[in-house]
């Protein structure tokens, strides 16, 4: 048996360690891409003005996607401002583990979709807000309705929003690094008819395979960190609730139905606390797709969760 607070640590270690992996990967990436930059170019190996282009670039979008985010999601997603005479429970549960975890209320959205799902977003807990659908609201009991809550309130208390956000603006430095590489080897530059030498054949060689590799590696990476932060919203859910049975059942409710959101899709699906696609696999075949997958498996989870006391 595992209690809460041994599996908060030991899902803190492991997202700690994931996060210190890819950050090493990113600065390994990112120096061989500028290098091979140089030497394409035809200067000398050396220099990250690239880099710093490509900074600026990923900042500002990630800038504008951590003030915006939450606006745009709950547009996509076609949600209204919950009612609370509506939607009694859902305010008044949230209203109370808010003041249990002494995180201000976040906002109340719903989505007209009888499928039963949820997520968080917005940068901190000041601008917090959590969106239910009505099947969610319908379907599950208070005490299973409660245990979502609590998952929720906790990636919001452990700003899971903004370390992912950071994780994309790395992954996005990545991609378009390579990108930019890859172009320029297709159609040509000034350095292609430089003698770059031995050492600057072989670090074209090395960021060629870092600019066809990277993006997909780093991609990997990200849904890795993705899928330990739904394990440390578990147990942090657990802690806020003190009860394991109520997350349990509710994500038992919830992915036994198989019904599709159809307001979910690919850039909002890794917010919701299931997966919405409600996509099965079997074998191998499950074990290679769940490397792209934005959620642990539901089973495993459920096997961590029964496993607190």
């Amino acid at each position: 048996m595992q209690n809460i607070y041994e599996a908060q640590n030991a899902n803190k270690r492991k997202s700690a360690l994931i996060l210190i992996l890819f950050i090493l990967f990113t600065t390994v990436v990112v120096y061989f891409l500028s290098q091979a930059f140089s030497v394409y170019l035809g200067y000398e190996p050396g220099g990250l003005g690239f880099v710093g282009i490509a900074l600026i670039i990923s900042g500002l979008m990630s800038l504008g996607s951590y003030y915006f985010s939450d606006r745009i999601v709950l547009a996509i997603s076609g949600a209204r401002p919950a009612d609370r005479s509506r939607e009694f429970d859902f305010y008044t549960v949230t209203e109370n583990l808010a003041i249990g975890t002494g995180l201000p209320k976040p906002k109340l959205y719903v989505i007209e979709d009888s499928a039963p799902n949820a997520f968080a977003t917005g940068r901190n807990p000041e601008h917090a807000v959590i969106c239910a659908t009505t099947g969610l609201l319908h379907k599950l009991s208070r005490t299973e309705l409660e245990g979502v809550l609590a998952h929720e309130l906790s990636h919001i208390r452990n700003y899971d929003i903004l370390l992912m956000s950071m994780v994309s603006v790395l992954v996005g430095m990545i991609a378009l690094l390579a990108d930019w590489f890859l172009r320029m080897s297709l159609y040509g530059g000034r350095g292609r008819d430089k003698d770059k030498g031995q050492l600057g054949a072989i670090i074209l060689v090395v960021g060629l395979l870092f600019a066809v590799l990277s993006p997909f590696v780093a991609q990997l990476i990200r849904l890795a960190i993705s899928r330990r932060r739904e394990f440390t919203a578990d147990a942090g859910a657990v802690a806020i609730t003190r009860q394991p049975q109520g997350l349990i059942s509710a994500l038992t409710k919830i992915s036994a139905d198989h019904e599709p959101l159809e307001a979910a899709n690919k850039a909002t699906a890794h917010l919701y606390i299931v997966n919405p696609f409600k996509e099965h696999g079997k074998g191998a075949i499950n074990w290679f797709a769940g490397l792209f997958n934005t959620h642990p498996p539901i089973e495993e989870r459920l096997k961590v969760l029964g496993q607190m006391v």
